[in-house]
């Protein structure tokens, strides 16, 4: 017997796991895997309101057809995404600034299958970095006005709001023609 501890597994695979049932069909030794929990839909957007976040005002201006982030007084850094406090410097005293609303796809992917929970309905889509005109920020978003296996890189897209459809709004980034 070795009195070396036993390897320990990882916290996120730990909580990936589910409780077993005794007993299979097959089996009835073997102990057989419950059914997986699945949750109903996870919601990929955030909450925008200022009681939720102190990053509102992003999603106020995008509503208004405006992308916007934040820059630090301090050092003068562009920050992407918006930030309540500078990574580099850490100060706080940020102030919100407009962004282009043009860019060129960098590159992109096609959604063809395995769509997160929600957007099953939706297969296929685009998603891809887009280089914004004058400034040095690659953002990431879906690609809708063309079919996947239409777009191509370099190709100019504009910065859309979009609806999510409760009351919130996000950003996508529409091919143009």
């Amino acid at each position: 017997m070795s009195d070396s501890p036993r390897p320990r597994r990882p916290a996120a695979q730990l909580a990936r796991e589910e409780p077993v049932a005794t007993g299979s069909a097959r089996d009835p030794a073997r102990p057989a895997p419950l059914r997986e929990k699945r949750p109903f839909l996870l919601d990929f957007f955030p909450l925008e309101t200022e009681k939720d976040t102190r990053l509102a005002r992003f999603y106020e201006n995008l509503r208004a057809g405006r992308l916007t982030t934040t820059r630090c007084r301090q050092d003068g850094s562009i920050l992407w995404p918006p930030r309540t406090a500078c990574p580099r410097c850490h100060a706080e005293e940020l102030e919100w600034v407009d962004l282009p609303d043009h860019g060129r796809l960098y590159a992109f992917s096609a959604v063809l299958a395995g769509a997160p929970l929600g957007m099953e309905e939706e297969v296929p889509f685009s998603v891809g970095l887009v280089d914004l005109d004058g400034v040095a920020l690659r953002l990431f978003g879906r690609i809708e006005g063309k079919p996947w296996n239409a777009l191509h890189v370099g190709e100019a897209v504009r910065v859309e709001p979009y609806d999510v459809g409760d009351g919130r709004v996000f950003y996508r980034f529409r091919a143009q023609p």
